[in-house]
């Protein structure tokens, strides 16, 4: 999952302005593919764009308020997710199915004004820092992080086996906070602040504390419902 070509990304390649695909009930993560059914004709033509040029969509979530303006340009988390289009297939009624790759994350920081019927905006990539006045802290937590989601395996039969292959291969603590975070079945504004966070060790910190609140419950409302393969999420 983590270590495909698919993930691999250089900042050179992305321009400074983003196509936006924003949706209700997603956040995006680096290191994770989401699979996407797009049918509305606005973001048909932003596929439609990115497949024709770096293939790049950047997928960000609508936040309170979006209800009264979802056909227009309804309020948006600055913290976001560069996806690239690793699949698509067109289906007979115009619509696509793709599977998106998280990149990179990014900050949204203007809303661009366009005659296209997408949105986009100017974005800065953000990249993942380890401190290095914590590397020991980093092994901890990654040990820490390990024994937990072994801990919440038995709750979590969906995922079960792909989550073992992961706890069973050498990834980087951002990568594995990054697959913790979009498996966890929180609020959109917990997903967003671990999207927000560049520090791995305090991202690591602030998912142990999650987590260790739910390996305490007998049956973890976090986990129980979560599925795997993610299912299609719809525009």
């Amino acid at each position: 999952m983590t270590d495909s070509p698919q993930f691999k990304f250089s900042p050179e390649e992305f321009s400074g302005t983003v196509r936006l695909f924003p949706l209700p009930n997603l956040v995006l993560f680096p290191h994770v593919v989401q699979p996407l059914h797009v049918f509305e004709p606005r973001y048909c033509d932003l596929l439609g764009e990115a497949l024709e040029g770096d293939r790049l969509i950047g997928m960000a979530t609508l936040v309170s308020g979006w209800e009264n303006d979802y056909e227009g340009s309804p309020p948006i988390s600055p913290n976001a997710c560069l996806g690239r289009v690793v699949a698509h297939h067109t289906l007979e009624d115009g619509s696509h199915n793709i599977l998106l790759a998280g990149v990179s994350r990014i900050e949204i920081t203007r809303e661009l004004a366009s005659a296209k019927s997408f949105r986009s905006a100017q974005a800065v990539l953000r990249e993942d820092r380890y401190p290095e006045t914590d590397s020991s802290r980093g092994r901890e937590m990654l040990e820490k992080l390990r024994q937990v989601m072994c801990h919440l395996l038995p709750f979590v039969p969906e995922a079960r086996e792909k989550l073992e292959e992961l706890l069973d291969r050498e990834v980087s603590l951002g990568t594995l906070t990054d697959l913790i975070a979009y498996l966890l079945h929180v609020d959109l504004s917990e997903k967003l602040i671990l999207l927000a966070e560049t520090n791995v060790i305090c991202r690591a910190e602030i998912l142990a504390k999650r987590l260790a609140t739910l390996s305490s419950d007998t049956h973890p409302s976090g986990w129980g419902d979560v599925p795997f393969p993610p299912a299609p999420s719809r525009n």
